[in-house]
């Protein structure tokens, strides 16, 4: 090899070395989308049974059976479920049944924040239970007048439970169950 082709191979060797020289590429973390709702209005939903109560007017309320409602948004992919029992000596009953249902997630909670109701005016008493973590609901109440009648309720989201990304919307229908609780109202 001539002189002129080592000096051009070395030359093009640090050339090449030098414009490799970079920071190296960091993968970006993940994220999830930022999801912001439009501010709550609240009508107020009569109905046949022993209960009234208001619920946001962007959601879809569809009755499942007897006094049961399946409170639908469409947009978060989520379901509140209220149930009505008739109480016939059987309060215990509906309060183990009802506390065993919230306490069940407990295997995938994180923590379990309970939130006495107590409107004696209305006569409506309860808990409202936030569940945090990966659990399959993130919100949960009971209510009752401990005579006549006994409410449940529930929400689910459509998805898979990974509490991070569902925040937003899970935070949204926590404020509307809890709207729903404050407002109920015994016929």
């Amino acid at each position: 090899m001539t002189k002129k082709k080592i000096a051009f191979l070395l030359l093009l060797f640090l050339s090449l070395l030098t414009i490799s020289c970079k920071d190296d590429a960091l993968p970006k973390p993940s994220s999830y989308l930022r999801l912001d709702y439009p501010e709550a209005k609240y009508v107020n939903f009569e109905n046949e049974c022993a209960y009234s109560f208001e619920i946001n007017s962007d959601a879809i309320i569809k009755k499942e059976k007897e006094c049961d409602f399946a409170i639908t948004y469409p947009k978060m992919k989520a379901t509140i479920y209220l149930t009505y029992k008739p109480v016939t000596n059987n309060i215990e009953k509906l309060l183990k049944d009802a506390q065993k249902l919230t306490y069940g997630h407990v295997i995938k909670a994180d923590d379990i924040l309970e939130q006495p109701y107590l409107n004696p005016n209305k006569k409506v008493y309860g808990m409202f239970y936030q569940v945090e973590g990966n659990a399959a609901t993130n919100a949960q109440f009971y209510a009752t007048d401990s005579t006549k009648n006994f409410v449940t309720a529930s929400v689910y989201f459509y998805a898979k439970p990974n509490y991070d990304s569902i925040m937003p919307a899970a935070s949204y229908i926590k404020n509307d169950m809890q709207r729903l609780m404050e407002t109920l109202k015994w016929k």
